[in-house]
């Protein structure tokens, strides 16, 4: 298919953020890039939409071509469009962000990508492009769609107690939470149901078990 247009236009590319919950922190996967621009500089996986192709099914291909990774729901986040973002021409991008168990990831760097690999949200390496921008802004959504989806039940077992549910959401927001407000704060709003059951994980004392409600909670954490 042949196109000729008689005023420049930009291209188009689409970003993934991929975050997952590994070793106790919030990370994102990353790949290293094997080409100019930004040679050997870690950056989202991504690439140039082609011309026939679907905005969602580019942004898969980008990721599994990069890093091996398949079968991920990918959220649409914003759209990047910075005169001066990409050195080589006009680029808007249009960005995806995701949430995986790290155990249903499996690795393996392809395509332009020299190497792919974790890194924690607090420990980044110095990215390419606007890449830094793109996770601050996706980090924002994460913690935004906390407050109104069950995103933090992916990351528990069918039962837990409400301190392994605090330290879920401790390490996806990237802060502490006071143990007591947010106690408070998940009995008092019907997203979870007690089991009736007894756990004791560790040394620590029985603690009673929950599971999450059916429905989806809409009230911010606050």
């Amino acid at each position: 298919m042949t196109h000729t247009y008689q005023y420049p236009h930009p291209a188009v590319t689409t970003d993934v953020v991929l975050f997952t919950i590994r070793e106790d922190s919030l990370q994102l996967l990353l790949i290293r890039r094997r080409n100019a621009p930004f040679e050997g500089r870690w950056a989202l996986p991504g690439g140039f939409l082609d011309i026939d192709e679907d905005l969602e099914r580019c942004a898969a291909r980008e990721l599994a071509e990069e890093t091996g990774v398949t079968g991920i729901e990918l959220e649409q986040l914003r759209t990047f469009g910075a005169v001066d973002r990409d050195p080589r021409e006009r680029v808007i991008s249009v960005v995806y962000f995701a949430l995986a168990r790290v155990e249903n990831l499996h690795l393996r760097a392809g395509d332009d990508a020299a190497d792919a690999g974790w890194f924690a949200l607090r420990a980044l390496p110095e990215l390419a492009f606007d890449h830094d921008q793109i996770i601050r802004a996706a980090h924002e959504r994460l913690v935004t769609e906390l407050s109104r989806s069950k995103i933090v039940f992916q990351f528990l077992p069918e039962t837990f107690t409400l301190e392994e549910l605090r330290r879920v959401y401790e390490i996806l927001v990237d802060a502490e939470i006071d143990k007591r407000n947010f106690r408070r704060y998940f009995l008092t709003q019907g997203m979870l149901e007690p089991t009736g059951q007894l756990c004791r994980r560790g040394g620590q004392r029985q603690a009673r078990l929950y599971r999450a409600r059916e429905r989806d909670p809409v009230a911010h954490l606050g």
